[in-house]
């Protein structure tokens, strides 16, 4: 992957320094910064694309905070490309900013890369820790997927004003080649392959099992299921025709390994969506997207495996729990209050069949005395970490603080396997 990205870069490289420069130096610096601005659109395509080839070996997890991290530096490329265009072009004809950018405004390409700033500029204040957290994860979400809109403007705006992509036949091939990947590949994970798996497995609820009051399984069956490729610790996008809107999605992992007959999701009731799932109707339909993820077996390197989870959290690790078959477990799971321990008997019961040992870890952290997650209370409970293969999958400020103590006390970073449940 680091090689097909690197390859890339020198490429672009390679065709900015053959076009030649601009009209001065400022626009041979914007027209710089614009190259690379299409660039990273083009890498942010594939890493929304839920490709399964990344996704198996990356995990959703590590590529949203990729994404996320692309997203802003494509921000402030667009925006140093666009100040630097106005800027180059006032120098050019002698007049103020303000003038050249009226000027600009009425021509069709550029205004058109106006939109497309102006659009990818709202999307990353929106997106910023603050707004974000003020905002509905729907709310968000909708807005988010303006991107789109903003990647189609930029496209017919590169159409229109490129020289660099123009200079040669190769560039020119090189180019399309380039965007039909990316575009291809969005299309594919994002639309070809979900519709195809639902048209082929029909997807239906077959069960609806309360845990508690506030927690409830739903269990999933349809044709096919054995040809799913999905494994104990992923998880789907899940919707409800009927349930919600069809733009709303829930993301749960698999709280039972997948056994070819059906599927199991268990949830907590943390918002209307996941509140709304006891009462799903018997046989009604389920549009599944996934399965995702790399919290699974793929990954061990060590004989040992140590799973931390924290609250509802643990459905993942519930469903590792059932499909380990080898090796020494132990689970550490962190929850306030046994009563809100998702899932607990189950997971005794998998503990108890594995040969494996199960700490459960309840009050408050703040009366806990030393942190549960430190260093030196995990190394109390599980003397030979180091030796083992660590999974978390929890609440963010937990996976935090787990992963915190792991590298202090310097377990290998290939032998530890986060998955944030931070959309929970």
């Amino acid at each position: 992957m680091w090689a097909f990205v690197i390859a890339n870069v020198a490429i672009v490289e390679g065709l900015f320094l053959s076009a030649g420069s601009g009209k001065n130096d400022v626009l041979t610096v914007a027209k710089f910064f614009g190259v690379h601005a299409a660039l990273l659109i083009l890498f942010q395509l594939l890493l929304v694309a839920r490709l399964p080839w990344l996704d198996r070996r990356i995990g959703m997890d590590r590529l949203t905070v990729w994404h996320r991290w692309v997203g802003f530096t494509l921000l402030w490329t667009v925006l140093t490309h666009a100040t630097l265009v106005v800027l180059g072009f006032a120098v050019l004809d002698d007049t103020s900013m303000a003038k050249t950018f009226v000027a600009l405004s009425g021509v069709p390409a550029s205004l058109l890369g106006m939109w497309a700033a102006a659009t990818i500029l709202v999307i990353g204040v929106i997106s910023t820790r603050p707004l974000r957290r003020r905002l509905r994860y729907e709310v968000w979400h909708g807005l988010h997927t303006l991107l789109y809109v903003a990647l189609g403007l930029a496209f017919v705006h590169q159409l229109l004003e490129t020289t660099t992509f123009t200079s040669s036949a190769f560039a020119r091939a090189y180019w399309w080649f380039l965007w039909l990947f990316a575009f291809g590949a969005l299309l594919t994970g994002r639309v070809v392959v979900p519709v195809w798996r639902n048209a082929y497995h029909r997807f239906r609820v077959a069960a609806v099992v309360p845990e508690s009051d506030r927690v409830v399984s739903v269990y999933v069956t349809g044709r096919h299921l054995d040809k799913l490729p999905a494994r104990a610790g992923q998880f789907c996008i899940w919707r409800f025709p009927g349930h919600n809107h069809w733009w709303l999605t829930n993301p749960f992992s698999l709280s039972a390994a997948p056994d070819g007959r059906g599927l199991r999701l268990t949830a907590k009731a943390v918002g209307d969506a996941s509140a709304g799932l006891r009462d799903l109707p018997v046989g009604s339909r389920a549009f599944v997207e996934g399965p995702y993820g790399a919290f699974t077996s793929l990954h061990r390197t060590r004989p040992g495996a140590l799973l931390i989870a924290g609250g509802v959290g643990i459905t993942p690790v519930r469903a590792m729990l059932e499909e380990q078959s080898a090796g020494d477990v132990v689970v550490l799971y962190r929850v306030r209050s046994e009563a809100d321990a998702v899932l607990l008997n189950e997971v005794r019961h998998l503990v108890a069949l594995r040969g494996g040992r199960l700490h459960l870890l309840t009050g408050r952290t703040a009366e806990a005395g030393a942190p549960p997650f430190g260093p030196e209370s995990l190394y109390r409970l599980v003397p030979d970490i180091t030796a083992r293969d660590v999974y978390v999958c929890g609440p963010p400020a937990m996976t935090a603080a787990v992963l915190s103590g792991l590298r202090a006390l310097r377990v290998p970073a290939r032998q530890v396997h986060a998955e944030r449940f931070g959309l929970a």
